[in-house]
């Protein structure tokens, strides 16, 4: 049985947009996995001279950019400790349009920080290991997974 017009041009005005919002945040998540997850950590060859310059090799060539970013954060940590960090968001991150939250926890992470004085295109990094709580932004409010780390704490 076909749908009426009326009822199909519906379905693609609601629907749509909560379906293209759906897959923005699952790969916002995937994205986190990806970029912001190195467990166990991972050994770069001594031609990367240094742990964040390889990383942020790898980083730019997932992102697709010749952009260097300023700083990244990584966490030593396995996904199943940080995946629940975001079952429940009491906060709402009006700067972000999101859910966040404040882990209770430290964890081992890495920030990766851009050479001051380099060109925007030649990309080298210092990286300092540390143990630090975060400020996660959450995929919503309740059962959700992290998309991104906007601080420490």
């Amino acid at each position: 049985m076909a749908l009426p017009v009326t009822q199909l041009l519906f379905l693609q005005l609601v629907l749509a947009p909560t379906w293209v919002e759906n897959i923005e945040l699952q790969v916002a998540i995937e994205n986190f996995r990806t970029l912001h997850i190195d467990y166990p950590r991972a050994n770069y060859a001594k031609g990367f001279r240094g742990y964040c310059n390889g990383l942020m090799a790898y980083v730019r060539g997932r992102q697709q950019t010749w952009h260097c970013p300023k700083v990244h954060y990584v966490l030593h940590a396995p996904w199943k400790a940080i995946g629940k960090l975001c079952k429940y968001s009491e906060s709402f991150c009006e700067n972000y349009n999101e859910y966040c939250t404040l882990t209770q926890d430290s964890f081992p992470l890495t920030i990766c920080k851009l050479n001051k004085g380099d060109t925007p295109t030649s990309c080298h990094y210092n990286g300092t290991l540390t143990n630090q709580r975060l400020y996660l932004l959450c995929s919503q409010q309740y059962d959700a997974e992290p998309m991104d780390i906007i601080g420490l704490y």
